[in-house]
């Protein structure tokens, strides 16, 4: 586990600026922790700012031992590719980073444990995506919690739910509302310490490993539980919906969508359906025929990254809003205190 006085390098090599590097910016957005480099021998002696869209300012290294030299005690793979593996060209600079006595963070479906199955006094190796323990069949349990239950939904994969849901959980921690967090993937996991790696639990035990980290979250008593949404019910490679649905049983869903984008990122021949039909799919899976309380989409939150001017981002999120028949909002670009309104006002 990362402890408070890590000081972390995240590794990207050749993937700062693509499309799989959500794990580094993710940790760059929101890790507590120290960052003293994030590595990619493509960028290097450049400011991660200027390169990742975060504003976190961040030297770009060209090597592990540079990182290392720089401070760095824990190493964090920072990608997030489809399938999840690792490139076996990062497999030695992983070595050099154990010899060189750094820790390493893995949020990708191989595991890197067995790889290095001695340790100096110390180090560790956090595999991530490691299915929990002690699983069994959901109960629906979550629906008997007197707390609100915010689930993240979405038009695709990897259009904002976690970082929509935890600027939410800032906003609303900011306001005394005792919030807590369910993370559901490995980022979220990552930059919070605790939660499930849902994508690797077996589908049997998928619900219950959702209901006991919420069933975990309500034992303080909080007045929200925010979870982490994965995938989008339209998506032809997502299957998480059902499980967290039914594990949190949600009184609340934040519909995330990309601004800007036609159809799937992945999938081009798939586009998005009229929003407010599918918004009312989502309630209407929710509530199924009124066996469990029926969701209320409070908004839309929005990943507006694609648009450069302000004013073009506001025009399509009004033009989205009267689609969908709920508000449209960038919680990164405005700020979350109008998303948390809904929800207090729902």
């Amino acid at each position: 586990m990362i402890r408070p006085e890590h000081r972390l390098a995240i590794y990207l090599e050749k993937s700062l600026t693509g499309d799989y590097a959500k794990m580094g910016q993710g940790v760059l957005r929101y890790a507590a922790n120290p960052i003293v480099a994030v590595v990619d021998s493509d960028w290097a002696g450049r400011d991660a700012a200027d390169l990742s869209g975060v504003p976190r300012s961040v030297p770009v290294v060209g090597s592990v031992d540079e990182a290392r030299r720089l401070g760095a005690d824990v190493l964090v793979l920072g990608t997030a590719p489809s399938g999840g593996r690792i490139p076996t060209e990062w497999l030695a600079d992983l070595d050099r980073a154990i010899e060189l006595g750094m820790s390493l963070v893995n949020g990708l479906h191989d595991r890197l444990a067995p790889r290095y199955p001695t340790l100096a006094d110390g180090l560790f190796v956090w595999d991530i995506r490691v299915e929990p323990e002690g699983l069994g069949v959901g109960s629906g349990a979550a629906a008997r919690l007197p707390c609100k239950r915010i689930l993240m939904a979405g038009t695709d994969m990897a259009v904002g739910k976690m970082t929509t849901g935890l600027e939410m959980l800032k906003a609303a921690r900011a306001r005394g509302i005792r919030a807590e967090f369910v993370a559901t993937g490995q980022i979220g996991i990552c930059i919070t310490g605790s939660g499930i790696p849902l994508d690797c639990i077996r589908v049997d035990y998928a619900c219950s490993a959702v209901e006991q980290a919420v069933l975990r979250a309500a034992e303080s008593e909080p007045d929200w539980i925010i979870v982490e949404g994965q995938g989008a019910l339209l998506h032809p490679g997502s299957t998480s919906t059902l499980p967290l649905m039914r594990g949190s049983c949600p009184t609340h869903l934040v519909m995330c969508h990309r601004l800007g984008a036609p159809g799937l990122r992945r999938h081009a021949h798939i586009g998005f359906p009229p929003l407010d039909a599918y918004i009312r799919l989502y309630e209407d899976l929710g509530e199924v025929c009124d066996t469990y309380p029926r969701p209320k989409t409070v908004g839309m939150g929005l990943n507006s990254s694609l648009i450069e001017s302000d004013d073009e981002a506001r025009a399509g999120a009004a033009r989205l809003a009267e689609e969908a028949g709920v508000p449209a909002w960038d919680a990164v670009r405005w700020g979350a205190d109008p998303m948390v309104d809904w929800v207090e006002r729902a």
